[in-house]
């Protein structure tokens, strides 16, 4: 199978391969949320971020490099894929999503749509 095969297989396989569900924490605060995901062994090259709708994606494919002609005897990584889906509120405006990755984590700020932010009213006394 040639190596371009080989990708496009993999690429339509991800979808129905099953994935490791990485830890994820989320934070909410008055201007948005902010996602931090563990994704250990992942290279930035390998990381796919998706927003459709109102679902968010993360998927990355794990990259651990082996010396040629070595194999592992033990792995606590079965699964060479992490995948997670958020259902994300309407609140939030998904055009305009920030992400960082650094060591491993994923960081995501996704704003609070400007309909949705607390505003203050103004009083006035006649």
């Amino acid at each position: 199978m040639s190596e371009k095969a080989a990708v496009a297989k993999t690429a339509d396989a991800s979808r129905s391969e099953a994935a490791i569900l990485p830890p994820v924490d989320v934070i909410e605060d008055a201007g948005g949320i902010t996602l931090y995901a563990d994704l250990p062994g992942v290279p930035k090259d390998k990381l796919a971020l998706q927003v459709e709708a109102d679902t968010l994606t993360i998927e990355g494919e794990i990259a651990l490099d082996m010396p040629e002609g070595m194999e592992a005897s033990h792995a606590e990584v079965s699964l060479p894929r992490y995948r997670r889906m958020f259902t994300l509120s309407k609140e939030l405006d998904t055009d305009k999503v920030s992400a960082e990755f650094r060591q491993g984590v994923l960081k995501l700020h996704i704003p609070k749509a400007e309909h949705a932010k607390p505003r203050r009213i103004e009083v006035k006394v006649n």
